[in-house]
């Protein structure tokens, strides 16, 4: 069994998160190629394109791009398409913002590297307290 420590947003407390994760080994620019209305990546030639992350644990390096990210993930929760939480190898601005705004729970700065650690598929279980935070592959 993997487990994986790491820091959450401060304003996500005392929650479990079950659910599928799809990951990627390529940052994630939100604005343009992820659909808030369908809830899949969209951008062409990546390689989660037409993958959908609604009600996944999303696993990416880390957001790149425009400063407008964060509404998307905004927009994705008001759509019903957000993901479940996501995790991140590195924090950037842009996702720290938006799964804050948007109420998604955000992992980053593991102990293990989550790209390498979490299948696309694995079925996770987040644990999050209080100043820790574990993330549990359970199949």
């Amino acid at each position: 069994m993997t487990i994986l420590r790491g820091k959450s947003l401060r304003s996500v407390k005392n929650q479990v998160i079950e659910g599928d994760a799809v990951v990627t080994s390529e940052p994630i620019t939100l604005l343009g190629f992820v659909d808030p209305r369908s809830g899949k990546v969209v951008e062409r030639g990546h390689e989660l394109q037409d993958v959908e992350i609604k009600d996944k644990i999303f696993v990416f390096p880390k957001g790149v791009g425009s400063t407008v990210g964060p509404y998307v993930l905004i927009n994705l929760k008001k759509e019903g398409n957000a993901p479940l939480a996501v995790i991140n190898r590195e924090s950037d601005q842009g996702t720290i913002s938006g799964c804050s705004m948007a109420g998604i729970p955000l992992v980053y700065k593991l102990d293990l590297d989550p790209i390498t650690s979490i299948k696309t598929g694995d079925r996770l279980r987040i644990t999050i307290n209080e100043g820790t935070t574990e993330i549990e592959v359970v199949e």
